[in-house]
């Protein structure tokens, strides 16, 4: 019954920044958890970011002090502000949303990090 649609990737040069919004429609409350996660090539899918109903983030070691994760409840909108982007963020950031006995994935939007 949830649909999420991702927006905000691209091609940025190493140190610059990008925002990535992730949109929910349906039956979709404020209760739920929402997060992002990441692929590249080769590599297994890693959580990046996450936050909570109550508002409480967490993050991967590797972008704590460089990402932010916010959320819209009005808007039923996640925002990932990703700064002082490196090669390494390159991949493709998928968001989710997690429901009682669910887990609800949108399509991704890649982001590629030139040096």
């Amino acid at each position: 019954q949830v649909q999420l649609v991702e927006s905000g990737g691209g091609l940025v040069q190493a140190g610059g920044s990008l925002r990535l919004s992730c949109a929910a429609s349906g039956s979709i409350s404020s209760r739920n958890t929402m997060a992002w996660s990441r692929q590249a090539p080769g590599k297994l899918r890693e959580l990046v970011a996450s936050i909570s109903s109550d508002g409480r983030m967490s993050y991967a070691d590797s972008v704590k002090d460089r990402f932010t994760i916010s959320r819209d409840n009005a808007k039923n909108t996640v925002l990932l502000q990703m700064n002082s982007l490196t090669p390494e963020d390159t991949g493709r950031y998928v968001c989710y949303v997690d429901q009682l006995r669910r887990r609800t994935w949108g399509q991704g939007t890649q982001v590629t990090v030139s040096s």
